[in-house]
C-alpha cells in the first residue's frame, strides 16, 4: 500500500491506475470504468459509445488506457471517434488508435500493453454485406481476446453452393460467429455441416414480416441443429463467447504440448 502512495506522489502511477488496482475499477465524471473484468472474466471491458456523449467517451477511454493499457469502444460514430482522438492525442500521444469503420468499433493500445495470445482460430462468417456491422464488431473482440481470427463474407443461403465452397474453411475453426439477418438460417445449414461450435449472431437487417432481426432471432432459436444464439446484433456477446471457446481450445492445447 505504502509503495502504491508513494508512486502516486511521485507522479508514476495515476489516481485512476490508483484506484483501478485498489478496488478493480476506476471512476470519472462519465462512469466506472471495469479495469479487472479481463483478469476475472476473461473479456475485455468495452465501452459502449451509444447514448454517451462524445466527451464522455473520450473520458472513459482515456481511463481504459490508463488503467488497463488498451480501450476498446462499440457502437462508435465519427464524432466519438473524434473526440477520443483528440483527447489521446493531448494525453497519451504514443497510443495507437484504430478504427474499423465497417464494424463501428474503435481500439487503442498503449504502447506498454501487450495483447493476448491464443492458439486457436476463430471464423467470422456472414450471410451478407449488410451483417458487416455486428460481424466485425464479433470479430474485433475474438481478436482481441488473442484468437485468430478469419472472417467469410457473403455465403448466404441464398445460394447454398457459396456456403459448401467454405466448407474446408469453415471446418477447421475452433469456433463460429455466424450472422444472419432476414430468416436467420445460415447460422442453422453451417451447424449441421461442421462439428466446430456455432454462435448464431441474428441481424437488424430484414424487411417485412418480423423484420428488425426478430425473424432471424427465432430462427436461430428454433434451429434444428445444435447452436448457441445471441440477441439481436449482439457483435461484442458473440465474439467473447467465442474468445473464451477459443481460449480453452488454446488452453487445452498448450496442456497436450507440454504432455508431449
Amino acid at each position: 500500500m505504502r509503495e502504491l502512495l508513494e508512486s502516486v506522489a511521485n507522479g508514476e502511477t495515476s489516481v485512476a491506475e490508483a484506484e483501478a488496482m485498489l478496488s478493480g475499477y476506476a471512476t470519472n465524471g462519465a462512469g466506472r470504468f471495469d479495469a479487472a473484468r479481463e483478469r476475472r472474466r476473461g473479456v475485455p471491458e468495452a465501452i459502449l459509445a451509444d447514448g454517451k456523449t462524445p466527451s464522455e467517451v473520450a473520458e472513459l477511454a482515456t481511463t481504459a488506457v490508463e488503467t488497463a493499457g488498451r480501450a476498446i469502444v462499440t457502437r462508435v460514430d465519427d464524432d466519438h471517434a473524434g473526440a477520443v482522438q483528440r483527447r489521446l492525442d493531448a494525453d497519451h500521444p504514443d497510443a495507437d488508435v484504430r478504427v474499423r469503420t465497417r464494424a463501428n468499433v474503435l481500439v487503442a493500445h498503449a504502447p506498454t500493453f501487450e495483447p493476448p495470445e491464443v492458439n486457436a482460430t476463430v471464423g467470422i462468417v456472414s450471410a451478407g454485406t449488410s451483417d458487416a456491422i455486428p460481424a466485425g464488431e464479433a470479430a474485433v473482440i475474438a481478436s482481441e481476446m488473442g484468437a485468430t481470427v478469419e472472417e467469410i463474407h457473403d455465403v448466404g443461403v441464398a445460394s447454398l453452393v457459396r456456403v459448401l465452397d467454405e466448407v474446408d474453411a469453415l471446418r477447421a475453426a475452433d469456433a463460429l460467429v455466424v450472422a444472419a439477418g432476414r430468416e436467420g438460417a445460415l447460422p442453422t445449414v453451417i451447424a449441421g455441416l461442421v462439428d466446430t461450435p456455432v454462435i448464431g449472431l441474428p441481424v437488424s437487417n430484414g424487411y417485412g414480416h418480423a423484420s428488425d432481426g426478430e425473424a432471424a432471432l427465432s430462427g436461430m432459436l428454433q434451429s434444428c441443429t445444435v447452436l448457441s444464439t445471441v440477441n439481436i446484433d449482439a457483435g461484442f456477446v458473440a465474439g467473447g463467447q467465442a474468445g473464451l471457446i477459443a481460449r480453452a481450445v488454446g488452453a487445452a492445447r498448450e496442456r497436450d504440448g507440454e504432455r508431449e
